[in-house]
């Protein structure tokens, strides 16, 4: 059974720091795209950014860009999200996910198969 379990959220003040982490369990974790949502109150799920198998390409959301780093390490199964210079438009429930296909289907949520049950993060200005 996959499981995607995050830490890492918390509240911090406007231009603070954040890492998040995501462990994966119950399935080959070095196959699987991997990316980072996030869901505030009222909106959609937006796709923040996502990482290949290895590592070798990442995208961003604009919005984040500049600021957001997303990494893996595939021996540890655990994702991370680094989260710089954070802005209180940054505040939203945040998911790390997993794309069961053989591609990078980011940054459309209803292609990532697999979820955690999602970290909060809080930014006051």
């Amino acid at each position: 059974q996959v499981q995607l379990v995050e830490s890492g959220g918390g509240s911090v003040q406007a231009e603070g720091s954040l890492r998040l982490a995501c462990v994966g369990s119950g399935y080959s974790y070095s196959t699987y795209c991997m990316g980072w949502f996030r869901q505030a109150p009222g909106k959609e799920r937006e796709g923040v950014a996502a990482i290949s198998t290895r590592g070798g390409n990442t995208w961003y959301a604009d919005s984040v860009k500049g600021r957001f780093t997303i990494s893996r390490d595939n021996a540890k199964n655990t994702l991370y999200l680094q989260m710089n210079s954070l802005k209180p438009e940054d505040t939203a429930m945040y998911y790390c996910a997993a794309d069961p296909s053989y591609g990078c289907r980011w940054p459309n949520p209803a292609n990532f198969g697999y979820w955690g049950q999602g970290t909060q993060v809080t930014v006051s200005s």
